[in-house]
């Protein structure tokens, strides 16, 4: 007989007593950043048990196996609770993936290399934003690698969203009805131009004469027709206690308008249930919100890995479940050893539909892999899902210069109290020839990031 010594009761009180710090002291059987700073691998900070799906249910699901109505409740304990509803009663299905212990399989290249020569540079300021040791704003990747509270672990995500500089998203979105049917479709463009924290800049890290600007951000429609043009600019400041400066282009009144603060809790158009602070789980400045804190340190099944339909010719996939096959994704979900789960509430909004938000953040690389919030009575409202990969199939893949490319493939956002689910994915092009992609130079702002932009892109 095989005797496991760091079986699951282990693990559990080791969880139990790291959620009672608060989520001190990342990794287990060593530390982690020391580690990964060291090999790159996570096979010595985390037993067998956390590494392996196999292990940690003793063989009731494998590696390759698909999790479904018949099998989710062996893993119960490892998904969200809006996710286990989706498997259990929606028809939805999980197909299980090995874990990832190789952790530059997780970060783009540049990203990571900074978080490893950066590590410990990083501090808050008197106001909470994040600085180096001179007061200037912060240099690049992650902050706090090893974040030691639930502030921290934010700043990993709201500094930059999708850890390039720029990336440009050419984004197909499904929205379901409750009835199972697609009820709109759109073809959108996401366009993210970060100011600081710069990995490609000849100049540095801060983009000239915009130190105290974080990021730039767009989203305009192309399809269909009734939506065309519709345009929305963010500009967000590094002064993480600022609201951004948000201004739409509307088509129909053919000029442009400047929009409140609380139009970050609405739908931009009709049917999707995605509002502007959800993006990325960190959709408004981290000091908008706050009570920031740990609730809970546990492994979770998370979308981290083979998620991009790169053999498809539009990075497409099939859509499966909910009452007529149209719901779901089907994602590739592996056993991430140790997740954070974070709670914090809107206290910048008084008028704000959202009690408080509830993200769950892969220790090995600090991004969100699960995100709920809740109304202001206290009861469940969404989730938003992401998946993400290396773009490499084996057969195809996308180059980050002599790196292969990472970033997300597909997401959803589920508003469970009205059962109606946004899906959307990361195709190759959409509509008007719009393509994806990265760091694509300066000429990226004065394209899609200015007032002027986003009235031309809606002419």
């Amino acid at each position: 007989m095989h005797i496991t010594k760091f079986d699951k009761g282990y693990t559990r009180r080791q969880f139990m007593d790291k959620s009672a710090k608060a989520g001190l002291s990342l990794g287990m059987l060593t530390a982690l950043w020391p580690e990964i700073a060291r090999s790159g691998d996570i096979s010595k900070v985390y037993p067998e048990e956390l590494l392996s799906i196999d292990a940690y249910t003793k063989g009731k699901i494998k590696t390759g196996d698909i999790v479904d109505a018949n099998n989710v409740d062996i893993v119960k304990d490892l998904l969200d609770p809006i996710a286990y509803k989706q498997v259990k009663e929606m028809g939805r299905k999980i197909r299980i993936v090995k874990t990832t212990t190789d952790v530059t399989r997780m970060f783009p290249h540049k990203y990571l290399e900074a978080t490893l020569s950066n590590k410990g540079k990083a501090k808050f300021d008197a106001k909470g934003n994040v600085v180096i040791e001179n007061g200037d704003p912060w240099i690049g990747g992650n902050p706090f690698p090893d974040s030691k509270d639930g502030l921290e672990a934010f700043a990993n995500i709201t500094l930059s969203w999708g850890r390039h500089d720029q990336t440009l998203y050419a984004i197909k979105d499904w929205d379901i009805s409750p009835s199972g049917s697609v009820s709109y479709q759109y073809d959108f463009c996401w366009c993210e131009q970060n100011t600081t924290g710069l990995l490609n800049n000849p100049e540095g890290p801060y983009w000239q004469g915009k130190k105290d600007r974080n990021r730039y951000q767009s989203v305009w429609f192309l399809t269909p027709n009734d939506v065309r043009g519709t345009s929305f600019l963010n500009e967000w400041y590094y002064d993480q206690t600022q609201f951004p400066d948000l201004f739409g282009y509307l088509p129909a009144f053919k000029r442009e308008r400047r929009f409140p603060t609380n139009q970050r809790f609405e739908p931009l158009v009709p049917g999707v249930t995605i509002f502007l602070s959800d993006a990325w789980a960190a959709g408004d400045p981290m000091l908008t919100w706050g009570n920031y804190k740990v609730i809970e340190t546990k492994p979770h099944l998370g979308a981290v890995s083979e998620n991009w339909a790169g053999d498809d010719p539009n990075w497409e996939k099939p859509a499966h479940g909910g009452p007529k096959d149209q719901t779901f994704w089907l994602s590739n979900m592996e056993l991430c050893p140790e997740v954070l789960v974070i709670e914090c509430e809107p206290t910048g909004y008084p008028r704000a539909p959202v009690g408080k938000k509830r993200v769950y953040v892969d220790t090995r690389n600090m991004m969100f892999i699960a995100y709920l919030t809740y109304d202001r009575r206290g009861e469940m409202w969404k989730s938003f899902e992401p998946a993400f990969s290396l773009y490499d199939t084996g057969k195809n893949k996308v180059m980050d210069g002599d790196h292969v490319h990472w970033s997300w493939g597909h997401f959803t956002c589920h508003d469970i109290q009205s059962n109606r689910m946004s899906r959307a994915l990361k195709a190759k092009e959409i509509a008007g020839g719009y393509k994806s992609g990265f760091n694509q130079g300066d000429g990226i702002h004065d394209q899609y990031l200015t007032i002027q932009a986003i009235r031309r892109l809606g002419a």
